[in-house]
């Protein structure tokens, strides 16, 4: 069985085609507490009845729930929607938020910026929607809760332009709550205490956890949030893949790493290791090249052993073949030895871009 990646995120596909991004003139944002009752009962209803068809699984209902444009494209939001509804089928869910979003005065399709202040506070909810066409819309915050694995369910509707006035759906996303069991507050705490404790590797992928978990939408961002933000890249180690890999010499042969993230396998939080392997392995070479990049990051970063169950590794080669993967436990891995006269060194090569 192999861990889900991750991110569910998925995007405005189909509105219109893109433009060039354009900034935006003319855009508002009336939170929750200033719309009117009637306003309101509207917005929560069209939530809660596509929350409800997300929860049965009923990919077609939700689709006649959804403006033209985005219908038309509606196989990233039906592998979300068949993704999650195992999930909450039996789930509590509440509105977290409601904000009515009004980019009327746009003049065509651009980067829309709305700025939600909080009800009775200064603080200021950020929201940034890539290539939003003119139209009025609401962004809803559901929490799907009282499960094994609570979900967040975040929607952009839009007032249907056929002329029916009823909200449509015009975007979804969805996110787990928690990962190992844990929400992202906790991530957040031990984050804190690994970076006191100068483990920068552990405190830098528990503040990327963190932060998957409370933030609901790529797009969006609050004064906490920017905040988490600015404590984790204090403590970014050097030397991480980005756009250049890095790169891992283990039992004598160079290995590209050109991803790691953190991600959930029979609830436990393993760290998901990405490299570039030669094609057409056989499955003796891949587990020994895997194996081999499991001792060397733990010998160079042995307080991953403490924050982490375990290891996955992907040996992904180019073309369509199925890349190779295995996952081990921490202390599977640390019973295994390198052959003898073998060493691993780790090095970053900032002139080889990462694919």
């Amino acid at each position: 069985m192999r861990p889900l990646r991750p991110r569910f995120v998925r995007s405005l596909t189909g509105l219109l085609p893109l433009l060039l991004a354009l900034p935006a003139f003319g855009v508002a944002c009336t939170t929750e507490s200033q719309m009117s009752a009637g306003q309101r009962a509207i917005l929560e209803q069209a939530a809660r009845s596509l929350a409800a068809n997300i929860a049965g699984g009923d990919t077609a209902a939700v689709k006649a729930q959804t403006i033209s444009a985005v219908a038309a494209r509606f196989s990233g939001i039906a592998e979300s929607i068949q993704s999650v509804s195992p999930s909450i089928q039996h789930a509590t869910v509440t509105i977290e938020a409601l904000y009515q979003l009004d980019a009327t005065d746009l003049a065509m399709p651009a980067d829309a910026q709305f700025f939600c202040g909080l009800p009775g506070s200064s603080l200021i909810v950020e929201m940034t929607i890539p290539q939003l066409p003119p139209g009025t819309y609401a962004f809803a915050l559901l929490r799907a809760t009282g499960v094994d694995h609570p979900q967040q369910i975040s929607m952009i509707l839009a007032n249907d332009p056929s002329g029916s006035a009823t909200w449509k759906l015009a975007g979804l996303f969805t996110r787990p709550m928690t990962m190992g069991g844990h929400d992202g507050v906790w991530f957040w705490q031990q984050a804190r205490e690994y970076a006191a404790k100068k483990q920068s590797w552990d405190a830098w992928f528990y503040y990327q956890t963190a932060q998957f978990l409370l933030q609901p939408v790529d797009f969006l961002t609050s004064p906490n949030l920017q905040k988490l933000r600015t404590e984790a890249e204090k403590i970014r180690p050097s030397g991480l893949p980005g756009a250049a890999p890095l790169e891992l010499i283990a039992d004598d042969q160079n290995y590209d790493i050109t991803d790691i993230h953190t991600g959930e396998f029979t609830g436990h939080l393993d760290l998901i290791v990405t490299y570039r392997s030669a094609p057409n392995l056989d499955p003796v070479a891949a587990r020994a090249q895997v194996t081999a990049i499991m001792r060397a990051l733990l010998q160079f970063h042995p307080e991953l052993a403490e924050a982490f169950h375990g290891l996955w590794v992907y040996a992904s080669a180019l073309g369509n073949q199925t890349p190779f993967a295995l996952e081990l436990p921490m202390d599977q891995i640390q019973a295994t030895a390198p052959p003898a006269g073998q060493h691993s060194t780790v090095t970053h090569l900032q002139g080889k871009q990462a694919s």
